[in-house]
């Protein structure tokens, strides 16, 4: 249990193919998962650009989450093969930027997966909760 009593915004960019259909048997399912994400339904995970990512940390949100297709399974022949290139240099990017990497999070969750899913929201509010609120961080002099 942390001390820390923020509740973190989180924006979900899913994969209409698997990772959103995952959500939505999640849902349908009645899990529990926390309520934090906001989710954004997106052609591949592979067209989730490095401007958005950061245009939305700057918007205010306190994590981001790209999940997309299993490795093989992409709907585009190779869209998550490019996040899973790109995802390591995105990271680098919001460090140089200020944001901690851990506030990036990449996952592959297929359609059947509503499980996953429900326990990567959780998993992912848990880190987030644990850290100060994005917004506060960045305001703090000498961050």
């Amino acid at each position: 249990m942390t001390t820390n009593s923020h509740e973190p915004k989180i924006i979900g960019y899913l994969c209409n193919w698997c990772s959103y259909s995952g959500a939505d048997g999640a849902g349908m399912a009645r899990m529990k998962y926390p309520p934090n994400v906001k989710i954004i339904r997106v052609p591949c995970s592979g067209r989730v650009p490095p401007e958005l990512i950061l245009r939305t940390f700057q918007e205010g949100a306190d994590g981001v989450m790209v999940l997309g297709c299993h490795i093989g399974d992409c709907h585009y022949g190779s869209g998550n093969h490019r996040t899973a290139k790109r995802l390591p240099l995105y990271k680098t990017f919001l460090e140089f930027a200020g944001i901690e990497p851990e506030r990036l999070y990449l996952k592959w969750v297929s359609a059947s997966e509503g499980t996953v899913f429900a326990e990567v929201v959780k998993e992912f509010t848990e880190t987030l909760r644990a850290m100060p609120p994005l917004k506060e961080r960045l305001e703090r002099p000498g961050v």
